[in-house]
C-alpha cells in the first residue's frame, strides 16, 4: 500500500519502486517509528482530534506489531516502500479503519525526521556508554603502570622518559573530549520535529510541547521548514565519530608498532590476533589494523553527507534519504571499533622490562643531564652542546649515558660529579616532573583522581 497513491493513475515502474524504496535499511528503526506514533496518537486524543477509544485501539495495534516484529512472528515485508508504510499497513489490517487515522496531522517528512532523530539520540547514548567503558579499562591500566618506564617519542624518535600511565592518560584525555562532543550533540539535537508536517505545520490544533515531552525531548523544534530538512545532528555525530575513529586509529597505530619485533613492547592476546597462512611464526595485529582502516570509512560517510546536503534547497528533498545507509554504517563501525579496541587493550600484556630498557638505551635522559649542568651554573645553551658531545661519544662507544665512566663525563666537562648517575636515572627523570600534566608521581596521582571523578560523574 502506498501512502500517496491517490494522485496517480499508473503503477510505478518496478525499477523506480526499488530505487525509491528505503525499507531495506530504514526497517532498523521500527521501534522508534512505533514509539513516535504512540506519542502522536496520545497527543491527538488529548487534543480531541481522536477519541480515547480510537487512541487505545491504535496503541494496542502498534504495540502488537512491535511485539510481533521483535519475536520474529511478523517479518518485515521489503515490498513496502518504507518502514512507515509497513507499520501503517499492518495497523490498518489489524484494527481496520481506525488505523487510517494514525497519520492525522502528520507528514512522512516530520515522521522520518522524528524517527531518525530518536534513533540517533539512542545511538549517541550507546556510543557514550562504550566510550565510558573504554576509559574505565584505560584507567585501570593507567593506575597499574604509574612506575612502568618507557620512552616518550617525538618524530617517532625517543625523546624523554615517561611512564606507561602517562602515555595511556593522553588517550583518556582524547576520549574525554569525544565524550564531551557527544554530550554537546545530545543537547543540540534534543528537540522534537514531530508536528512540523510536510514543511508548513498543520491546521489541526496539535500540542507539540506535549508530544515533545512524551518523547523525552527538551522542546519542539522552532521552525517547521528547518524541522524536516535539518540533518545537522547527523553531521555532528559523523564528525564526532570521525574524531573518535582518528583517536582509535592513532592508538591502534601505536599498538601495531609496539607489537612489532623491533619494539616488542606488548604481547597481544591470541583472541585479538591472527596468524599467517604461510608463515607459522606470525602473530598479526589484525584488529588494530582493521580499526585503522575503517577510520576512512567513517570519514567517507561524513564527507558524503556534507556533499549531499550542500546543495539542497528548503525544505525536504528526496536526496535526504541518502543520510541513512551511510549513517547507519558509520554508527555501527564506530561502536564496533570502540568495543573491539576495548577488548584488545584490556587483554594486552605490556612488556615492562622491554619498555624500560628501550628508555635507557635511547638517550631519553639527555635533557636531564643538561638540566644537571644548568643547576650547577652552566648556561643552558652551553649545557646543550656538552651533552650533545657526550651523546656522540656514547654512539661511538655503543653505550648509554648511564654506562659512561665518570672520568669521561669530566673529560668533556669537569662540573660532573658522581651524583650525575642518580640525576639521570629513569626514576629521577620521571619523578622530578610534577607540574600539572607531567609524568611524575604527584602529577599522575592528580590526573588519576581527575579521571576517577570524571568517570564517577558520568557513570
Amino acid at each position: 500500500m502506498k501512502l500517496w497513491g491517490g494522485r496517480f493513475t499508473k503503477e510505478t515502474n518496478e525499477l523506480v519502486n526499488q530505487f525509491n524504496a528505503s525499507i531495506s535499511f530504514d526497517s532498523r528503526f521500527y521501534h522508534q517509528d512505533i514509539r513516535g506514533s504512540i506519542a502522536h496518537v496520545t497527543m491527538l486524543a488529548k487534543q480531541g482530534i481522536l477519541t480515547d477509544a480510537e487512541r487505545d485501539t491504535i496503541i494496542a495495534g502498534l504495540k502488537g506489531i512491535e511485539a510481533d516484529i521483535e519475536s520474529g512472528k511478523l517479518p518485515i515485508d521489503n515490498s513496502q516502500e518504507d518502514i512507515h508504510s509497513f507499520v501503517e499497513a499492518n495497523l490498518i489490517e489489524r484494527v481496520g479503519d481506525t488505523g487510517k487515522k494514525l497519520h492525522t496531522g502528520r507528514s512522512r517528512n516530520d515522521q522520518v525526521a522524528l524517527d531518525m532523530r530518536l534513533y540517533t539520540r539512542d545511538e549517541v547514548v550507546e556510543t557514550k556508554n562504550l566510550l565510558l567503558h573504554l576509559m574505565n579499562t584505560l584507567e585501570t591500566i593507567m593506575e597499574a603502570n604509574t612506575d612502568t618506564y618507557m620512552p616518550g617519542f617525538t618524530h617517532l624518535q625517543k625523546a624523554q622518559p615517561v611512564t606507561l600511565a602517562h602515555h595511556i592518560g593522553a588517550y583518556i584525555e582524547m576520549f574525554k573530549r569525544d565524550f564531551s562532543r557527544l554530550s554537546d550533540l545530545y543537547e543540540r539535537m534534543n528537540y522534537c520535529p514531530l508536528g512540523a508536517g510536510a514543511l508548513a505545520g498543520t491546521t489541526y490544533p496539535l500540542d507539540r510541547d506535549y508530544t515533545a515531552s512524551l518523547l523525552g525531548f527538551k522542546a519542539p523544534t522552532a521552525n517547521s521548514m528547518d524541522s524536516v530538512s535539518d540533518r545537522d545532528y547527523l553531521i555532528d555525530y559523523l564528525s564526532a565519530g570521525a574524531t573518535i575513529m582518528m583517536h582509535l586509529s592513532r592508538f591502534s597505530e601505536e599498538m601495531i608498532l609496539w607489537n612489532s619485533n623491533e619494539y616488542r613492547f606488548i604481547e597481544l592476546d591470541d583472541a585479538y590476533s591472527t596468524g599467517s597462512s604461510i608463515m607459522p611464526q606470525k602473530k598479526n595485529p589484525d584488529i588494530a589494523e582493521l580499526i585503522r582502516g575503517k577510520t576512512g570509512r567513517v570519514y567517507g560517510a561524513l564527507t558524503s553527507l556534507l556533499t549531499t546536503m550542500k546543495g539542497i534547497p528548503l525544505a525536504y528533498n528526496k536526496d535526504m534519504q541518502e543520510d541513512k545507509e551511510l549513517t547507519f554504517d558509520a554508527i555501527d563501525t564506530v561502536k564496533g571499533c570502540i568495543s573491539l579496541f576495548d577488548g584488545m587493550i584490556a587483554t594486552t600484556t605490556f612488556r615492562k622490562d622491554v619498555m624500560k630498557q628501550s628508555a635507557v638505551g635511547g638517550f631519553t635522559n639527555a635533557t636531564d643531564a643538561a638540566d644537571y649542568l644548568v643547576n650547577h651554573g652552566v648556561p643552558f645553551r652551553d649545557a646543550h652542546g656538552i651533552i650533545g658531545r657526550l651523546v656522540l661519544l656514547c654512539i661511538e662507544k655503543d653505550c648509554a649515558l648511564d654506562d659512561l665512566p665518570l672520568a669521561e663525563w669530566k673529560e668533556i666537562c669537569p662540573v660532573f660529579e658522581e651524583d650525575i648517575y642518580e640525576a639521570i636515572s629513569l626514576k629521577t627523570c620521571v619523578d622530578r616532573r610534577n607540574t600539572v600534566g607531567a609524568p611524575g608521581p604527584e602529577a599522575i596521582a592528580r590526573e588519576i583522581a581527575g579521571n576517577r571523578q570524571f568517570l564517577k560523574e558520568n557513570e
